[in-house]
Formats: C-alpha cells, sequence, structure tokens
C-alpha cells in the first residue's frame, strides 16, 4: 500500500470513528499545543475510580462488566448507561462527585469496554435494553427504587427497557435521566455539515462504515494517520466549548480508540434506525430529567425538546454552548441535575412507605 492511499485509509478511519462516535483521535503532540494553557483538570484519576465488580450474563449469555459503589442497604440506587464507543469511565465527574450519598451501579455496554464482544447480530438498541433489564435484575433487589440516567445510545438503552418492560415504571423504575438523547428520527443528523452535503453523506455512511469493518485490522493500524484532522473533528463534533480541558479531550479519545472500528461499523445502523417515541407514555409516568446540548450535531437540542413536551413530569435543561458529551464537558450541569431528580423523587418515596 503505497503513502497516499495508507493516508487516506487513515483519514477515513478517523472521520468515521470521530463523525459518528463523538471523537476519535487525537494525538499527543497535537494535544500538547493545546495544553499550553492552564487545565485544572491536568491531575484528575480519569479511568481509576472503581467499585465492586461483577459479571452479568446477557440473556445471549454475553458477560457484562458491571461495578457498584455505595452500601447495598441505600434507599436508592442509580444505573449509569453511557453511550456509543464511549464505557461506564464516561460518567468520572458523577462517580466522583456523587459518591457517599446514594448507591451507584455502572456498566459497560456489550461490545463496550470491558464487556464481552457481541455478535454483529445482536449490535441492536432492543438488545441493549435487554442487557439492562438483566443488569438490573442483577444488581438491584425486586421492587427497590431505582433511577436510571443515560447518556447518548445509553438512554437509547433505557427506552428500549421502557418499550420491552414497561411493568417496571410503575414499581421500581422512580426517575429517568435523558442526555444527549433521541427517541428517534436520527437519519435527519447532518452532523454539522450543511443541509445539502449532509444529505449527499447520510446514505454513504452505513456503507463505509461496514467496509471499514470489513477491513478493520488494517484501519486500526491506519486510524491515527489522520491525527491532525481527528483533532479538529474531535473538537468540533464532541465539544462545543473553546476552553475544554485538553486532558478531557485526551481521556475521551482514550476511551474511543478503545473501541474496534467494527464495533462502530456494527452499531452505527442501530442507531440510525432508532424509533422509541411510543416508549414515551411509559417515560412519562415518573419523573425526567432531559439534558441538552445547543451544539449538539449527534443528538441535536430539538429531540430532546421533543421529548420534554411529551414527558408530562420533565425538566428539560440545555446548555447552548455545549456538546454531544455533557457529561464530560458541562459536568457540573449533570450531576446537579441528577442531584435534583434525587430530591424530586425521594419525597414520594417516603410518601409510598409511610401510606
Amino acid at each position: 500500500m503505497d503513502s497516499r492511499s495508507r493516508r487516506r485509509l487513515g483519514i477515513a478511519g478517523a472521520v468515521a470513528g470521530a463523525g459518528v462516535g463523538a471523537a476519535v483521535g487525537v494525538r499527543q503532540a497535537v494535544v500538547g499545543r493545546v495544553r499550553l494553557r492552564p487545565d485544572p483538570d491536568a491531575d484528575e484519576p480519569f479511568g481509576e475510580l472503581r467499585g465492586r465488580e461483577l459479571t452479568v450474563r446477557a440473556s445471549d449469555g454475553l458477560p457484562l462488566h458491571v461495578e457498584v459503589d455505595g452500601p447495598d442497604d441505600a434507599d436508592l440506587t442509580v444505573v449509569f448507561c453511557h453511550g456509543y464507543t464511549l464505557n461506564q469511565d464516561s460518567w468520572h465527574y458523577q462517580r466522583r462527585d456523587l459518591q457517599g450519598s446514594l448507591r451507584m451501579v455502572f456498566w459497560d455496554q456489550r461490545s463496550h469496554g470491558r464487556s464481552g464482544r457481541s455478535d454483529p447480530v445482536d449490535a441492536t438498541i432492543e438488545q441493549t435494553g435487554d442487557d439492562l433489564y438483566a443488569v438490573l435484575k442483577a444488581t438491584v433487589r425486586r421492587n427497590r427504587p431505582v433511577i436510571l440516567a443515560g447518556h447518548s445510545m445509553g438512554g437509547m438503552s433505557i427506552m428500549a427497557l421502557a418499550d420491552r418492560h414497561p411493568e417496571l415504571f410503575d414499581r421500581q423504575v422512580v426517575g429517568v435521566a435523558l442526555i444527549n438523547t433521541s427517541c428517534g428520527d436520527l437519519a435527519e443528523m447532518t452532523l454539522g455539515l450543511p443541509l445539502v452535503l449532509a444529505k449527499v453523506v447520510r446514505p454513504l455512511a452505513p456503507r463505509t462504515l461496514r467496509g471499514l469493518g470489513r477491513r478493520a485490522e488494517l484501519v486500526e493500524r491506519a486510524r491515527g494517520l489522520g491525527a491532525d484532522l481527528a483533532f479538529v473533528v474531535t473538537r468540533r463534533m464532541a465539544f462545543a466549548d473553546k476552553h475544554v480541558s485538553p486532558t478531557v479531550v485526551d481521556f475521551l479519545e482514550q476511551m474511543i480508540r478503545a473501541t474496534p472500528i467494527d464495533v462502530i461499523a456494527e452499531f452505527y445502523p442501530a442507531l440510525v434506525a432508532h424509533d422509541k417515541a411510543a416508549c414515551l407514555e411509559v417515560l412519562g409516568g415518573v419523573p425526567t430529567l432531559v439534558l441538552a446540548g445547543g451544539q449538539d450535531r449527534l443528538t441535536p437540542a430539538e429531540h430532546a425538546r421533543r421529548m420534554a413536551e411529551a414527558l408530562p413530569d420533565a425538566e428539560l435543561v440545555e446548555v447552548e454552548e455545549a456538546g454531544h458529551v455533557l457529561p464530560l464537558e458541562y459536568p457540573g450541569v449533570v450531576t446537579g441535575g441528577l442531584r435534583r431528580l434525587i430530591e424530586r423523587v425521594r419525597p414520594r418515596q417516603e410518601e409510598e412507605r409511610t401510606a
């Protein structure tokens, strides 16, 4: 393969991962230039927060990596569901700042993080909803109250759970947080491109990703060759804050880079085809927090507004200068919203216990 072909393949791999996975491919040399600015997060122990580990078997037998923080006799559990191409460490700030106040469960979606590698035919939102059901059964005692928090694809997994197990939202799930996510119509995504160009690119994306997935080993080797381009795409696609910590960008890059390109390719069609608008009626029975980034090019804020309008007990928070990774870009907004949601559901639990 000549140098021009390798360069094209590297750029293709970088754009594929960054464009549809929110970010990919930041090199230390590029990040280093940005690090000339003061970085308050430089010493943050990203990826080092760990809980009590257990393995949960999904309905197809796949091992799911799960970690639990907090006492088992806590009055409330929050289960965190991460996004596409990420892993449970994407909840770093929430895990750090909510410790000691409640019980928390974190898990890696199939083929992500330390969970098992899924059969490609099971790379669907319906299956991740079933996986969440298995995690709930294994980590939360029957009828004990739980809040579900989902970012991006994690929010879609919650919707799939609501679609397949609506009874849980009558007896166990007492609150839901939906962050940078959508209930459908993701084929309308422009990825920040002009509308005319987006209409040309959209039908090409699935074919391009499938092609990259079939050449996964080659793409993985070439993935970093477009480092400068990948850095620009990362900042543009994942973040809107011009002063985002370069350490956070680097941390995001490491999570994305750990996700094989064929996994990205396998899940992408399921995201585009995702349609769970009908499940909003189920979610409408519990208090809900909906968080959106005003500059989110992957799940635009308009999707969050539509969901909030359909949910009778929803708090909508839109951060105008934010992109697709609110838990990392504006962690205080996410953690603060979760604290408010917790306070909203706890009085209801007290009333039910004394009734």
